[in-house]
């Protein structure tokens, strides 16, 4: 069948929108139609050779849709089912899945190729193979993905809003909750509060900390996060260092999570500075593979018990937590519809990542037509 789709081609290029030609479903397989995708500055990273993926590859990893066939042995998922996509897939049988870790899933070795488990794709187009960001192409109207990247949710949840959970949403949540531990009464900041920081924002105000300080300079974002959780909001990591150690009664913050879209050398070292004697820095936003952004005391490190902890989807485990955090949106515990700013067609793919990188959005989602 023939899908539209937004394609990079390499890095500095813009999305390019064309039409593809895609296979159907192999055995383990199906066939999607997407109802909307998340715009992730993930994506935004190919585009500027911080991530470095096979070229050419169609766009989007956070999606949710519905399910329009099924391949030969899937009996988890049907024609009709509502998912939404895990942008890691997960095979329940490695040795992380079967730890408890499936956000490390083995399988998840290949999701910068876009090649299905099998080692093939299902992108074509002039006799070229194209991949799927994160086995899953969500900035395409369809695509045929693997039956370990989608998780069945009720037909009444609102796709165009729950499709945040498949990134964006446990991320952040995951990097509180998860990764950073958050406990009742805690103080706890967080770097860069965008689409994944809100988040982180709302999982330490679940999990009950005390103060939540969120840090951006952009002033939009710093008051909308008064809305998602934070109890204060600074510009600078000097500022946030000064209220946590007063907040505190100068024992500083519990947890630091960095979250900002491209991590720097400062903004680690900051975090590290602020948290306490065996306080946690989770380090959730990247940089490019070649940039050695953590530079810290040794001595401090050892002497004070400090912990630096990365997390990939928040340390969650996409079969389980997702579930969750929709329990948890059903119960109006968390904000979904409130991430969204703008609303884009895939046309827009482009424009929407000009938002992203002025400051203008919290989250931009394209509605597939």
């Amino acid at each position: 069948m023939k899908t539209k789709a937004a394609v990079l081609r390499g890095v500095g290029q813009d999305f390019e929108i064309t039409e593809l030609d895609l296979d159907p479903p192999k055995a383990g397989e199906v066939l999607i139609r997407y109802v909307a995708a998340g715009l992730c500055h993930s994506d935004e990273h190919l585009r500027h050779g911080d991530i470095v993926p096979r070229f050419p590859i169609v766009g989007g990893h956070e999606g949710a849709g519905i399910i329009e066939e099924a391949g030969a042995g899937v009996t988890r998922l049907k024609p009709g089912d509502h998912v939404i996509c895990s942008f890691l897939p997960v095979c329940g049988h490695c040795r992380w899945c079967s730890t408890g870790k499936s956000n490390l899933c083995d399988m998840g070795a290949t999701i910068l190729d876009g090649v299905l488990p099998d080692g093939t794709y299902r992108f074509h187009q002039d006799g070229e193979d194209l991949g799927g960001m994160c086995m899953l192409g969500t900035f395409s109207e369809y695509s045929t993905i693997s039956e370990h990247s989608a998780i069945k949710v009720d037909p009444d949840l609102p796709l165009d809003k729950v499709v945040l959970i498949g990134c964006g949403v446990p991320t952040g949540f995951g990097s509180a909750v998860r990764a950073g531990e958050v406990k009742p009464g805690d103080t706890t900041i967080v770097y860069g509060v965008g689409g994944v920081g809100h988040n982180a924002l709302q999982g330490a105000s679940v999990a009950g900390a005390r103060y939540v300080i969120a840090v951006d300079p952009v002033e939009f974002k710093r008051t909308s996060s008064l809305q998602f959780g934070a109890t204060h909001a600074v510009a600078t990591t000097e500022e946030a260092q000064a209220l946590a150690v007063d907040l505190s009664w100068g024992v500083g913050a519990d947890q630091a999570i960095v979250t900002m879209g491209v991590v720097t050398e400062d903004v680690v070292s900051a975090a590290f500075a602020a948290i306490r004697k065996g306080g946690i820095v989770v380090l959730t936003g990247l940089a490019g593979p070649a940039n050695k952004t953590v530079h810290i005391s040794g001595f401090e490190l050892t002497l004070f018990e400090k912990r630096l902890q990365g997390a990939l989807f928040g340390s969650s485990n996409p079969f389980d937590d997702i579930p969750r955090i929709l329990d948890l949106y059903r119960a109006g515990k968390i904000k979904l519809a409130e991430l969204i700013t703008t609303r884009y067609t895939l046309d827009q793919v482009n424009q929407g990542y000009e938002d992203m990188m002025a400051g203008r959005n919290i989250r931009g989602v394209i509605i597939h037509d």
